[in-house]
């Protein structure tokens, strides 16, 4: 690879077309972002350490470019929108949102990609999303308690949704007590929380994982020139990710919907059928389920004492994701589209104020109408015009060409630009929702993989240095093709994967540093954060080659695994041909747990491993009986690559017993594990 050139100066075209964008007014965002603001962090607090003393969880320091930058002008190298926004996520420290009597909601923002709200309750302190990471809540508690010395305990913690930003500092609220949580802690969560907490963070979590270092660009450089934000928030940060199971399941058998004959008038709101009112340590909560939406699991709730709305993510302040860059499941923007109207007619006219688990509050029952009816439209646009024009036969990617602009009434309003999610990759989202991949033409049935394409690309259009030069071409155009140089110099890089092909080492150089100013160009030119951060991330794996990936840890998330999710995930990870062609009769294992007891079976045939709870009648007698406690199994998991030695070791200790350890060694020597630093974009090198 060709290394690490100088920094990237932004062309001509991108600084005339970033000073051409329409001027970003402040305000009355500017004025929202920083009302009620109690405390900044600490000046003496650079950035938060990570636990390990090694490594920065969380920089504030990083960020000072944009906090001391002018709002009514912008670095060249950032488009004015993105900049703008980069500002207001900026805007860090203890807030207050609302107060009545000796009750208060309290915001600390600019600690992490998301925001940790805390509600004064009766005995103690009601947390909501406690942030992405142990040390990033750690600090955000000090804060609140370092400025409104309110020492009382934690009484409650409410997850809003099934995302790792808004659970994964959950253990660090408890820093302060030796991480000593108390068994009876209440915490709430929505229905089908833990399912999808963990089938994201770990089925996927390697990939996800590798794709969230591109978008949100943790490690890259912090300036004008480098990460200046990912429009939801700054970044996420990079301490270690924590998870306190819930107790309580809104949705769930314990906690179903407020019958019209309980309701209250405490409650504020008129009754209707599918609210679920509760009492969490004295304060009244209406929740409204929102599944489907910004995630599979998710909840708006309300608090009547204060006329205050906590709107999940399901509404800030800018347009979100239908299909994350990092990875996901599909959202459905007509369910959330939907569900930001049952809020608006259940909740509008009895709230003052709103909050969210990102970016900054609103105030006013008018202007919060405003902004969640637009925000509703917004989703509505997008699934409605995606839809009419599938049915007109159009492919994804022709219809966000098409659709390149939302309609005046509102794209004026600055919370629906596109700064995290965007209307390009979003339309091509609800194409795929609704009709797949393929786009119906069957030359795109069978495509060619990155460096076969490469290859035949490169070779009709006469070699590598052809490419290239007509790459140069497309950089030197006026306007500049930034676009099609991608496309070609991406056929010359992967054309190099295949040994037999050949591309000179200093042709290849000079296509990857092309690649790197191409990559830079589009990253300086994107309103988007997470296209900027992809673009600038590529540009810097280009020529450097993968980055060494942040260990986030995952413990309470393996400790907090079914026994059929976790065999779940050791299924993913078995080499399905090999054990196909090498395993031809089945073996079977049977797993017994105690504490509690617990029984359940696994199958490896026809290269699958099948789970089953309890004996499997169908699968003929157990090859071997595996007896250990939950520890032990949790151990297997988080040994990684040394599952086998780490399984042989605890039974030559006696935590495991096993009748035949041959028989599980070969089931285990089937496992693989990914490289967490796998290319994306440049090609595996392969050797023939």
């Amino acid at each position: 690879m060709a290394g690490t050139t100088g920094p990237i100066e932004p062309s001509a075209f991108i600084q005339d077309r970033n000073r051409q964008i329409n001027s970003i007014p402040r305000s009355d965002d500017f004025t929202d972002a920083n009302r009620g603001l109690l405390a900044p962090p600490p000046s003496d607090l650079p950035f938060i350490p990570a636990k390990n003393g090694r490594e920065v969880a969380w920089s504030f320091a990083g960020y000072d470019f944009l906090r001391d930058g002018e709002p009514e002008t912008n670095p060249d190298p950032v488009n004015p929108s993105l900049w703008r926004q980069g500002q207001l996520t900026a805007v860090a420290g203890l807030f207050q949102v609302m107060a009545a009597g000796n009750r208060a909601i309290y915001q600390v923002r600019g600690y992490d990609l998301s925001n940790m709200t805390i509600v004064t309750g009766d005995t103690g302190l009601i947390v909501i999303d406690p942030l992405a990471s142990y040390e990033t809540a750690q600090y955000a508690l000090k804060l609140y308690r370092d400025t409104t010395e309110d020492q009382r305990p934690i009484s409650a913690v409410i997850y809003t949704h099934s995302h790792v930003d808004h659970f994964g500092g959950s253990r660090g609220l408890f820093a302060e007590k030796n991480d000593d949580v108390p068994a009876e802690l209440a915490v709430y969560a929505p229905i089908g929380f833990l399912e999808h907490a963990i089938s994201e963070n770990v089925l996927a979590g390697p990939a996800m994982a590798r794709r969230a270092e591109y978008m949100y660009a943790a490690k890259l450089g912090k300036s004008p020139m480098g990460q200046v934000g990912a429009g939801l928030g700054l970044t996420i940060s990079t301490g270690e990710v924590t998870l306190i199971p819930p107790r309580h399941y809104v949705g769930g058998p314990a906690i179903q919907p407020t019958q019209q004959k309980d309701w209250s008038s405490q409650y504020v709101i008129p009754w209707r059928p599918g609210l679920y009112a509760r009492t969490i340590d004295g304060v009244p909560v209406v929740f409204q389920l929102t599944p489907g939406t910004e995630a599979p699991a998710e909840m708006n709730f309300y608090f009547p004492e204060l006329k205050t709305l906590c709107m999940a993510e399901n509404a800030t302040h800018t347009m979100h994701n239908l299909l994350s860059l990092r990875g996901a499941q599909v959202r459905d923007p007509h369910a959330w589209s939907k569900y930001l109207t049952e809020a608006v007619q259940t909740f509008g006219e009895y709230t003052e104020a709103e909050f969210a688990s990102h970016h900054w509050p609103r105030w006013g029952k008018d202007s919060i109408i405003e902004f969640l009816s637009n925000q509703r439209d917004m989703y509505s646009f997008l699934n409605d015009q995606a839809l009419r024009l599938i049915d007109a036969g159009y492919t994804g990617i022709e219809i966000a060409e098409k659709l390149q602009q939302l309609p005046r009434g509102l794209a004026e309003h600055w919370y629906d630009q596109g700064y995290y999610g965007s209307l390009s990759h979003n339309l091509k989202a609800v194409y795929q929702r609704y009709i797949g991949w393929f786009d119906g033409n069957p030359a795109h049935l069978w495509t060619l993989p990155p460096v076969e394409a490469g290859v035949q690309y490169v070779s009709a259009i006469g070699g590598p240095e052809a490419v290239i030069g007509k790459a140069q071409e497309a950089l030197s155009a006026d306007p500049p093709q930034y676009r099609w140089a991608a496309e070609l110099l991406n056929h010359v890089i992967f054309a190099s994967g295949d040994p037999d092909f050949a591309v000179a080492e200093e042709t290849l150089d000079q296509a990857e540093q092309l690649q790197a100013q191409t990559f830079t160009q589009l990253g300086y030119g994107a309103e988007n954060g997470t296209w900027r951060n992809f673009y600038l991330t590529g540009a810097q794996e280009v020529v450097n080659g993968p980055q060494r990936a942040s260990d986030h840890g995952a413990a309470d998330l393996v400790r907090s695994m079914t026994l059929d999710l976790f065999f779940q995930a050791m299924a993913k990870s078995i080499d399905g041909p090999r054990a196909a062609q090498e395993q031809t009769t089945p073996i079977v294992l049977r797993w017994v747990l105690d504490e509690p007891r617990q029984e359940c079976t696994t199958t490896l045939r026809n290269g699958v491993l099948i789970y089953v709870e309890g004996p499997d009648a169908l699968a003929g007698k157990p090859t071997a009986t595996i007896t250990l406690t939950r520890e032990a199994l949790n151990n297997l998991a988080l040994a990684g690559h040394r599952f086998t030695q780490n399984f042989d070791d605890q039974v030559a200790a006696g935590t495991i017993q096993v009748d035949d350890e041959a028989a599980a060694d070969t089931v285990f020597s089937y496992l693989v594990f990914p490289d967490p630093r796998f290319p994306i974009v440049t090609p595996r090198k392969t050797v023939k």
